[in-house]
């Protein structure tokens, strides 16, 4: 690659990324709607694949859903926002702790196999389910919820490509509407409260 393509590359890596923190950033929805309105426009049932077999947004009606997107190979944000679903929910009392499922939602089905999904799961809460689907039935799911994602080229590396994505943590309520889109970073501690305040 001439110094001029690797120059335009990184170029184009930066637009990409910073357009990645942009949506990720952007909110269509107001904290009184949250609160008050619920998310008319936003959510809604699916049915995805774990290795326990298929898994249906309904099954889990009665208990909030703390869903994420993302992919196993992701270096740094997936494991953040996993390990934050997972502090949350330890530092919950047992019997609130049982009434939360966590789902993390796998967009790169290529490499995530529902083995893999599974294990790398459990790690961060032995009750969070890996699931993932056909590239058609993540992006149905990925359109309901406002997210995104988009696959970038790694030349000269082993992994062959990265996944951008949205990287908030979306909470589902008891009737399987959405309740909040959690951004990233948002402290454990703000997390736990907003759980309490819809057990």
């Amino acid at each position: 690659m001439s110094t001029s393509n690797k120059f335009l590359y990184a170029i184009a890596l930066v637009v990409l990324f910073s357009a990645g923190l942009l949506l990720a950033k952007y909110t269509p929805w107001t904290q009184q709607s949250a609160v008050n309105k619920g998310y008319t426009n936003l959510g809604g049932d699916f049915v995805l694949e774990s290795l326990e077999g298929q898994v249906k947004l309904e099954d889990y009606r009665g208990k909030l859903v703390l869903m994420y997107f993302g992919f196993t190979s992701c270096p740094d944000v997936c494991p953040t926002a996993l390990s934050f679903i997972a502090a949350s929910m330890r530092a919950l009392p047992k019997d609130l702790e049982a009434q939360i499922q966590p789902l993390f939602i796998s967009v790169d089905p290529k490499r995530d196999t529902l083995d893999n999904l599974a294990k790398y799961s459990a790690y961060f809460h032995p009750r969070m389910l890996g699931i993932t689907g056909s590239t058609e039935q993540i992006d149905q799911v990925v359109k309901s919820y406002g997210s995104y994602y988009t696959f970038i080229p790694l030349e000269g590396s082993a992994l062959g490509y990265t996944v951008d994505h949205t990287s908030r943590i979306y909470l589902i309520g008891q009737e399987g509407q959405l309740i909040s889109a959690i951004a990233h970073g948002t402290p454990v501690d703000e997390i736990i409260a907003l759980l309490k305040s819809h057990l």
